[in-house]
């Protein structure tokens, strides 16, 4: 049987999730839904516990080109709320090394995704403490935000390469290199 690693390298799609991209129900307005920065669903202020009814939800969820999330089925749209981003990244396996390496994320909705040009990873900086936010790309325009812990082990697998005659520090992934920072502003 093959994993779902190999059928998403292959397909380029993650099997069971419905066609939302392919939806286009009326807008019904805003519903009392938040996806909390710590990945906690919250409904009418209350945390939604069931985690297969989280998973439900995740896999309705759309971001339209207005920049808004919406849980999205065949015959309505509803917007809701998002803190950071619709998802947190919260197990990482390393699979290689350097150049070679591909890295794989699985989300708190067991969403499993490999950085990839398909799926790339990217460094934000957090508002407020000018420090490094991560998030891959999930599907769509979702993205999952990186946990601190595994921001620090993707720190531990980076690597200083020249881009454009700049010095830059960041990690590798399936041939392709993703800046963290200019090595000289951290030090290196």
């Amino acid at each position: 049987m093959r994993g779902l690693k190999e059928a998403t390298a292959e397909t380029g799609k993650v099997r069971g999730l419905p066609p939302v991209d392919q939806w286009n129900p009326p807008f019904c307005g805003d519903i009392d839904m938040r996806i909390a920065a710590d990945g906690l669903w919250y409904y009418m202020n209350s945390p939604i516990g069931r985690k297969p009814l989280v998973r439900l939800f995740s896999t309705l969820l759309r971001r339209d080109d207005d920049g808004r999330t919406y849980l999205v089925t065949p015959v309505e749209k509803v917007g809701i709320a998002i803190d950071d981003a619709p998802f947190v990244a919260v197990g990482m396996e390393v699979e290689g090394r350097g150049r070679n390496q591909v890295l794989h994320f699985t989300t708190n909705v067991d969403d499993e995704v490999s950085v990839d040009e398909a799926h790339p990873l990217r460094f934000a900086e957090e508002a407020g403490t000018g420090g490094l936010k991560p998030y891959v790309l999930v599907r769509g325009r979702l993205e999952a935000l990186v946990n601190r812990a595994l921001f620090y082990d993707l720190v531990d697998l980076g690597e200083v390469q020249e881009l454009e005659g700049v010095d830059w520090y960041g990690v590798w992934s399936a041939g392709r290199f993703y800046p963290m920072a200019r090595a000289a502003e951290i030090g290196l």
